[in-house]
C-alpha cells in the first residue's frame, strides 16, 4: 500500500492538524473544504452560491495537485448550516458535475467551521 499527502497553495491551508489529501493507492481522500480564499485566508463574501463556488474551486485544486479532476470523484459529503440552502448550493453543484455525478451525501449542521455556509468533502479516484 502507497500513502502520500497531497498539499497546495491553490486551496486553503488546513487549519489544523489534517492535510488536505491523503492519495492511498488509487484512492483520493481530499479533507473537508470551506469556502476561504487560498490567496487570502479570508471567508468569500457573498451567501450560498459564492461559498458553494469557493469551495468546490477549493475542492478542484487539490485534486488537481493530486493529479486527478473533479470528474474522477467518486463521494463528496456536503454539510450545510442550513438545508433550506440546499436547491440553491445543488444549482451550482450542478455545474461542476455535469456528467455521471458522483454518489454524495448532503447534511444539515449545526456549526461549521468560521460559521460558514457549507463544508464539502469527498473522495477521487487517481
Amino acid at each position: 500500500m502507497s500513502r502520500k499527502v497531497i498539499s497546495t497553495s491553490q486551496a486553503p491551508q488546513p487549519l489544523g492538524p489534517y492535510s488536505q489529501a491523503v492519495v492511498v493507492d488509487s484512492m483520493i481522500f481530499v479533507s473537508g473544504q470551506i469556502p476561504l480564499d487560498p490567496q487570502t485566508g479570508q471567508l468569500v463574501e457573498g451567501g450560498i452560491a459564492e461559498q458553494t463556488h469557493r469551495v468546490l474551486r477549493n475542492l478542484k485544486a487539490i485534486l488537481d495537485a493530486a493529479g486527478s479532476s473533479l470528474d474522477k470523484a467518486v463521494k463528496t459529503t456536503i454539510y450545510l448550516k442550513d438545508l433550506n440552502h440546499f436547491q440553491e448550493m445543488n444549482g451550482v453543484y450542478a455545474e461542476y458535475f455535469k456528467k455521471d455525478p458522483p454518489a454524495r451525501a448532503a447534511v444539515e449542521v449545526a456549526r461549521l467551521p468560521r460559521d460558514v455556509l457549507i463544508e464539502m468533502d469527498l473522495i477521487a479516484l487517481k
